[in-house]
């Protein structure tokens, strides 16, 4: 049978979500009747605040559930413009888009942004999602890695230095980042700065684990001098509030970029959902100590997983904010195919991986997946019994 779709080119461009494969994948071997410890989703395992319940509710009873204006209500918008303010961001509600998720939101400014042929400039490891958007973009990719530097970004500025140039269209930041947790310092930050400022560089500032952040001060880049109009700055609900499934995050930029992004929301999403930006505003106002509960709650679960490793001699790079954790899998006797020389075969993360899931049944997700060869990502946004059991289960079938 001769398939009938003649399918674009961006999309051929493109992957699937290896970080949602891996989840569907525990997904369907615990429908089958597997105990799978999944540690490869970033999803808190703490259910959503009663208070923005709570909210969510009583939005729904009030009647919320028709279009809003498309870039949000303004109680939204104020309340996400002042909690912007609050970290040293100028900004106003009018430069503000609601989106349906912080994932919506980086869609928009990279299709906003970026024409085919643009260069779009990565820190790996690197989110999943930045490479396929910046394909479906028709943007070309240029790579820093800053593996060999314990995943931090000051130490490879001169790296960063050697790749951006004046052809450079976009650099994109997350810190705290997905999938290291690695948290940038200012003077890195001000590094990202001055060479933004000199080649004319647009800075995507992807803040979404900005309020998971343990022994480090988490900066937003916007709020540096000579940063505030080229920085667009990208967060969401998911993460600090538990609100996965929600789907609510944001945009916010200076001059006409709201205006233009504007146009490819109005006629992709409409506009977020109506009741649940009325839980936004609660979560913005009356959730911190909920979300310090939490963040507490992460900082012991990566301690005991730091302790964890170094009682099997597995070498960690602790990361300062999120709650994820690279582990090297270089060293582990599962084996993939040879490399490029032709010699012998190499450890394989992606091998690895499949082989915790099938042997160990634990999840984790290929560092492969981030640009990132030789490393396993998992995520710590589970309890501490689960965790210990994950690493016993690892142990148990010589995966570390």
């Amino acid at each position: 049978m001769t398939d009938a779709y003649d399918f674009s080119d961006r999309i051929e461009r493109v992957a699937p979500s290896a970080t949602l494969a891996i989840s569907n994948l525990a997904a369907e071997k615990e429908a089958e009747g597997a105990d799978i410890v999944d540690l490869s989703v970033g999803e808190p395992d703490f259910d959503t605040p009663d208070n923005i319940v709570e909210a969510g509710k009583e939005a729904l009873d009030a009647g919320h559930t028709g279009y809003t204006s498309s870039n949000g209500i303004p109680p939204l918008k104020e309340a996400i413009a002042e909690k912007l303010r609050g970290t040293g961001v100028d900004a106003d509600a009018d430069e503000v888009i609601v989106t349906p998720g912080g994932k919506q939101a980086l869609y928009e400014t990279f299709q906003t942004l970026i024409d085919e042929g643009d260069e779009v400039v990565l820190l790996d490891p690197a989110w999943v999602s930045y490479e396929a958007m910046t394909k479906l973009a028709g943007g070309d990719l240029s790579r820093v890695d800053l593996a060999p530097h314990g995943f931090q970004l000051e130490p490879a500025l001169d790296e960063l230095t050697e790749t951006v140039s004046d052809d450079t269209e976009l650099l994109v930041v997350n810190s705290p980042s997905n999938p290291t947790g690695a948290v940038f310092s200012e003077a890195a930050l001000e590094g990202v700065r001055d060479l933004a400022v000199d080649h004319d560089i647009s800075v995507i500032s992807d803040e979404i684990y900005e309020r998971i952040v343990y022994d480090a001060e988490h900066v937003s880049l916007a709020s540096l001098d000579g940063m505030s109009d080229r920085t667009i700055t990208v967060n969401g609900f998911s993460k600090a509030y538990s609100m996965t499934g929600w789907r609510l995050g944001y945009i916010h930029a200076k001059g006409d970029f709201v205006g233009e992004a504007g146009k490819l929301h109005s006629h992709s999403v409409s506009c977020a959902v109506n009741f649940v930006q009325h839980a936004g505003v609660e979560a913005l106002s009356n959730t911190d100590e909920s979300v310090e509960e939490m963040r507490q709650a992460f900082a012991k679960r990566r301690d005991l997983l730091v302790d964890l490793f170094d009682e099997h001699g597995v070498d960690v790079d602790v990361g300062d904010g999120a709650f994820y954790m690279m582990i090297p899998v270089d060293d582990s006797e599962v084996q993939g195919t040879s490399d490029a020389s032709g010699d012998e075969p190499r450890a394989d993360d992606q091998a690895w991986c499949e082989a915790a899931i099938e042997e160990a049944s634990v999840a984790c997700v290929p560092g492969s997946a981030f640009n990132a060869p030789g490393y396993a990502r998992i995520s710590y946004a589970a309890s501490a019994e689960r965790l210990r059991e994950a690493v016993d289960r690892l142990v148990a079938n010589d995966l570390l």
